[in-house]
């Protein structure tokens, strides 16, 4: 079966997740040892991954980080996880798994951005500042950071222009990001400049017509100058 084994991979390579996936599950194990069914399951914890089945990641991926499977791999499972807590808005087990990366000796922008993001998520809204700033020591140019940041230094009012500032510079780095777009034009709302909040928030919607936070930003724009 080694060279089922040996297929999968390969598949994986080609990042043909769903091949990859249903080749690593025919994988038979009875003769395996306790490291290569570690493995095997960072293998398919990232295959489910990709596919975004994301329950069944979980479960393979916990077992890589249980079994301390050599610090890279460890790392990389636990940021994965981390990933799949945030995209699935559980930032408190999301921080967990950020901070014992953090204790472990690696830090790097996408980190702190994940950790601003969990702190963000949780009302922390300093800690959450903090958190993209360290983003930007580690990345000045790291286009989430200056988004996320931006977005948060006018939402709350602490420094709008700023925030209009770093949001633009994120647009710089991906000019058809409407989601970056999106953060402009309410940030300019949140000054009362509200044609240029209209034009930015319609340019967004543009790209991103079924975005909800986009709708519901417009929606509030056009309600109050009505």
């Amino acid at each position: 079966m080694k060279n089922k084994y040996d297929e999968a991979v390969r598949f994986f390579n080609l990042k043909r997740w769903d091949s990859a996936l249903q080749t690593f599950l025919l994988v038979d194990t009875e003769n395996y040892s306790t490291e290569q069914k570690t493995e095997l399951a960072y293998y398919l914890g990232l295959c489910y991954t990709k596919l975004e089945r994301y329950n069944d990641a979980l479960i393979y991926l916990d077992q890589v980080v249980s079994a301390n499977a050599g610090t890279l791999r460890t790392c990389q499972c636990r940021l994965t996880l981390a990933y799949i807590y945030v995209t699935t808005r559980r930032p408190k087990m999301a921080e967990f798994e950020l901070e014992r990366l953090v204790k472990s000796g690696f830090q790097s922008a996408q980190i702190s951005n994940m950790m601003g993001f969990a702190a963000w998520a949780q009302n922390e809204t300093e800690q959450a500042i903090e958190y993209y700033e360290k983003a930007l020591e580690l990345d000045a140019n790291n286009p989430t950071a200056l988004n996320c940041l931006g977005f948060i230094l006018a939402e709350t009012g602490t420094n709008v222009q700023r925030g209009i500032e770093l949001c633009k510079k994120a647009l710089d780095k991906h000019p058809n990001n409407a989601a970056y777009m999106d953060s402009i034009g309410w940030a300019y709302y949140k000054i009362g400049e509200i044609t240029e909040a209209r034009a930015w928030l319609r340019r967004a919607l543009d790209i991103a017509p079924r975005q909800r936070e986009i709708s519901a930003h417009m929606k509030t724009l056009v309600g109050e100058a009505t």
